[in-house]
């Protein structure tokens, strides 16, 4: 039944102009939902086998954030395997949201971020929030913000929503990072 399965997912990608990245997304989180399964990245497109990033997850529904999990730096040994496991993380570990319900599953959209190397930077006019994420980082303690997201329209912007996801204060010392990502949504 397993190789079943996965000849499906092989052979709905092959026969579908939808993005890879989404769509192993997508069916991660509906075999997740579903069935309690975790997809296997070795079925996955040859193109995520072969690459490593960081990878963030984010989960819309009807327009409205219902999750959004990632990791900075790569921690499978592949894209695929980012992508499985962040869309899962990001459907059922989002602190700030219930687990998502399989009635849910026809109501929701994705994006799947392929961060870039980050880049040190040593003040917010090297920054800008359409074109780079930021990461601040004090010891222990990161926050993320990724770019292009609604309301945050200035570096003093992001880098506040940053600060406080890291839980850290404006007044504190931190290092400021900069970084591009791919962005992976599904065609309307």
């Amino acid at each position: 039944m397993e190789e079943q399965r996965s000849s499906l997912l092989e052979k709905d990608e092959a026969s579908s102009d939808k993005n890879p990245y989404v769509e192993l997304a997508r069916k991660a989180i509906e075999a997740y939902i579903r069935h309690g399964r975790v997809l296997s990245g070795e079925h996955a497109d040859l193109l995520l086998r072969n690459q490593r990033a960081g990878v963030f997850m984010c989960i819309k529904k009807r327009g409205s954030l219902r999750g959004c999990i990632g990791t900075i730096h790569p921690v499978r040994k592949n894209l695929a395997e980012e992508i499985i496991h962040n869309a899962i993380s990001a459907a059922t570990r989002d602190p700030r949201f219930p687990a998502l319900t399989e009635d849910e599953l026809e109501d929701l959209s994705f994006s799947v971020d392929i961060l870039g190397e980050r880049e040190k930077v040593a003040n917010m006019s090297q920054l800008d929030p359409r074109k780079y994420g930021v990461i601040v980082k004090s010891g222990p303690a990161v926050g993320l913000l990724l770019p292009d997201l609604e309301g945050v329209d200035t570096p003093e912007a992001q880098v506040k929503i940053a600060l406080r996801k890291a839980g850290l204060s404006p007044s504190e010392k931190y290092e400021l990072f900069r970084f591009q990502v791919t962005r992976h949504k599904e065609s309307t």
